[in-house]
């Protein structure tokens, strides 16, 4: 057995006993596993700034109209939150769909540029990108995700692999794209600006002129910029977002479907409960008490 197989394997192992579910924290800071053991139908979620390894399976993602594939031996970057529809179209009881995440921190991307040598960056581009999980980025994943066993190692280790990590990824083909995230007058980081903004008050009514000046752009290069980014228009990423904060409240306070359009910035509550319903497949009444009692079985 080669040492890449042994690598995979044992990356494997670890998420297999670590993982609970879906979606499963780690001590390790801003690292998350992920299992499913079964196919799942298109589920509307927000994705963060992140790096996922995906280990096994396939999963299937939609940024507006663009529909990516990533499967076992590979890894998706994400340079802003983006709204996506998510899918898992390969996965079996014996051979699970299995992930790792890793949220970015623009912060420790910043830190290591200090040390490689500057490089030519694109003036926007999409804010994803998938890559294969080669051998350079797996020796570090599986120092990081060893750690999980020994969590007085945390503090002091953790760190050391994920700069490693973090070096081999900007070393790689989607290197750029992480670049962009450590520059202020990028047009990526002028994006992200206003998706701060933005996500501050989804109650807010959006106006792109002033949305555009606050992102330090003019109204037409602000909308090219931020569909290119997100794969939505301004005004979509803002619907998709309250109405995922939507489903958040509804899950968490069940009541009154008209106080929770109403907080999200819905003036109409047929409005609202009609674009739910074709954006969740249940209106929310139905989606919360589906949701919920998933959860508690």
């Amino acid at each position: 057995m080669n040492l890449v197989a042994t690598a995979l394997d044992e990356l494997r192992d670890l998420v297999r006993r670590h993982g609970a579910g879906d979606n499963t924290s780690t001590p390790i800071p801003r690292v998350g596993i992920h299992t499913g053991i079964g196919t799942t139908p298109p589920l509307p979620v927000i994705y963060p700034t992140m790096a996922c390894f995906v280990l096994q399976g396939c999963k299937r993602v939609t940024f507006g109209s663009r529909a990516l594939e990533y499967r076992g031996e590979s890894y998706m970057l994400l340079s802003a939150d983006l709204p996506v529809t998510g899918q898992v179209i390969e996965a079996t009881a014996r051979a699970p769909y299995l992930a790792i995440s890793l949220r970015l921190d623009p912060a420790a991307i910043a830190a290591l540029l200090i040390d490689i040598p500057p490089a030519q960056i694109p003036t926007t581009g999409p804010g994803f990108g998938i890559g294969a999980l080669s051998a350079d980025l797996q020796a570090p994943l599986l120092r990081l995700l060893r750690l999980i066993d020994t969590p007085a190692d945390i503090r002091v280790l953790a760190p050391l692999a994920e700069r490693e990590l973090l070096y081999r990824l900007l070393q790689g083909p989607h290197g750029p794209l992480l670049r962009q995230l450590t520059v202020p007058g990028s047009r990526l980081s002028q994006v992200r600006r206003a998706i701060e903004w933005i996500r501050s008050d989804l109650s807010r009514a959006l106006r792109i002129e002033a949305l555009a000046a606050h992102a330090g752009m003019s109204a037409s290069s602000f909308h090219r910029h931020f569909k290119t980014v997100t794969g939505l228009s301004p005004l979509q990423y803002q619907k998709q977002l309250r109405l995922q904060d939507a489903r958040r409240r509804l899950l968490a306070e069940p009541g009154d479907v008209t106080s929770v359009a109403l907080a999200v910035g819905y003036e109409s509550t047929s409005q609202f409960t009609r674009e739910y319903a074709r954006h969740f497949g249940l209106s929310p009444a139905r989606d919360a008490a589906r949701l919920r009692l998933a959860s508690a079985s």
